[in-house]
């Protein structure tokens, strides 16, 4: 049995998280639940930082907050030293509502409104990470405007592709993200940033996919990036001072899963920097990374109620929960797989081979499909483990089922970060014209 950060048995047989009991918050919170290990979280940040702080190196870590935003994330990023990355007016709401210093965050996005850049430049944001011609001219002209500088870094495609699931693959060609080297599309967008007098190019950004266990592929995306930023001080003698590398840090999520620990990601992708830089006589930049799913994954825990089963003699077992895609949409989406225990009876003999389904209406709505559980019964707590990214951040109301809640574990203490939906709130948007509004009885 492998178990995250704080997690353990306790001496009630329980599954303990952050020194508190899994049946203690589904009691008092309710199922399904997401508990994060705030521990472990720090820990996984602080793995960054200092590893960074071993190259002597100028860098930024910037929390990838697209993997989970809720106010209380961005304190501990804060707290933590780490920058902030947003992708939308949303994101960047929930930053600045939590008091994230503005200058620390970095704007991402493929298609970012007016409306955004007005907000994110009223915020004074640090940077943004321009996708496309349409952005660039957009955000001068904004800028303009205003009377603003605005700090960009131009989001390139250097043709690397990770050993990753196709539709989290981002650094290839064939992309909708970013400026293509290969095809001199990337030269082009340098040339038109350093035209627009209102943009200062601080660099370029690469994410070259996620869920990554070598570092293989950021040596190589290293490589071209050194190479383009060599071919543009020589064709257009501009410096780049900022190279970001994106994230894409893998995480254990079941046996087989074999993540490289953060200081063998950060010491491949300083190393290639400053051997690529350094041969070329060109000053070290400053480097950024975005780690998310590797801060969060792993820290966080699902807690659901078992309801129903239904036995298929010869086929599978089938154990109902109180949840399912509505609160992780992965499996369905990625075919993601996880590991799971029944947190009031983790000790006993796993007897049975299980299918855990979801709520929904939908036949898809399976969480895991072979699960070794002890026999299952009605009323039982199951514990999914590593479901602190892209859970949360994907959750919806199919079926108008309501988001759950979201508690903070640290040395005993259980915090409420996001309560969770009423049905009020599943309706507070509705609006029903007066003519569809039910008619008085007539007399």
């Amino acid at each position: 049995m492998y178990f995250h950060g704080t997690s353990r048995i306790n001496d009630k047989g329980h599954l303990e998280i952050g020194g508190v009991d899994a049946l203690d918050l589904a009691a008092k919170f309710g199922t399904p639940l997401y508990v994060v290990d705030e521990a472990l979280v720090r820990q996984r940040a602080r793995e960054y930082v200092e590893a960074f702080k071993a190259t002597g190196l100028k860098f930024q870590v910037a929390y990838a907050s697209k993997a989970f935003c809720v106010m209380a994330m961005c304190r501990v990023a804060e707290e933590e030293g780490m920058s902030l990355d947003v992708v939308s007016d949303g994101e960047l709401y929930t930053a600045l509502q939590a008091g994230f210093p503005a200058e620390r965050i970095h704007f991402h996005g493929n298609n970012k409104t007016p409306d955004e850049i007005e907000m994110a430049l009223n915020a004074g944001i640090g940077c943004f990470v321009v996708d496309n011609f349409t952005e660039l001219a957009l955000l001068n002209a904004i800028a303009a405007e205003r009377g603003q500088k605005v700090n960009i870094l131009l989001r390139v495609t250097p043709g690397v592709e990770a050993h990753t699931h196709d539709y989290i693959s981002t650094g290839q060609q064939d992309s909708k993200f970013g400026f293509d080297i290969g095809n001199g599309t990337a030269l082009r967008a340098v040339e038109e940033a350093l035209r627009q007098p209102q943009l200062n190019l601080l660099g370029v950004h690469s994410h070259i996919g996620s869920q990554i266990f070598e570092v293989e592929g950021f040596r190589m995306a290293v490589e071209k990036v050194a190479a383009f930023s060599l071919e543009v001080r020589a064709k257009l003698d501009k410096t780049f001072t900022v190279i970001n590398l994106g994230g894409g840090f893998g995480i254990r999520y079941v046996e087989g899963d074999a993540p490289l620990p953060v200081a063998t990601y950060v010491e491949a992708i300083t190393g290639a920097i400053i051997a690529s830089f350094t041969a070329a006589d060109y000053p070290l930049p400053e480097i950024w990374v975005e780690p998310g799913r590797s801060i969060v994954g792993d820290a966080g825990t699902t807690l659901y109620t078992v309801g129903t089963s239904k036995d298929i003699p010869g086929v599978r077992k089938y154990i109902a929960v109180d949840g399912g895609m509505t609160d992780n949409p992965r499996p369905a989406l990625y075919e993601s797989k996880y590991e799971a225990v029944l947190a009031n009876r983790p000790e006993d003999e796993a007897t049975e081979l299980v299918s855990v389904a979801g709520k929904c209406c939908e036949s898809g709505d399976m969480l895991i499909w072979d699960l070794k559980l002890p026999a299952v019964q009605s009323g039982d707590v199951l514990a999914v483990f590593c479901t602190g990214a892209y859970n949360y951040a994907m959750a919806s109301n199919y079926n108008r089922i309501r988001r759950p809640a979201v508690v903070f574990v640290k040395d005993g203490q259980a915090d409420l970060v996001v309560a969770r939906e009423s049905f009020e709130d599943i309706a507070r948007n509705d609006l029903l014209p007066e003519r569809l509004r039910k008619e008085t009885v007539r007399g």
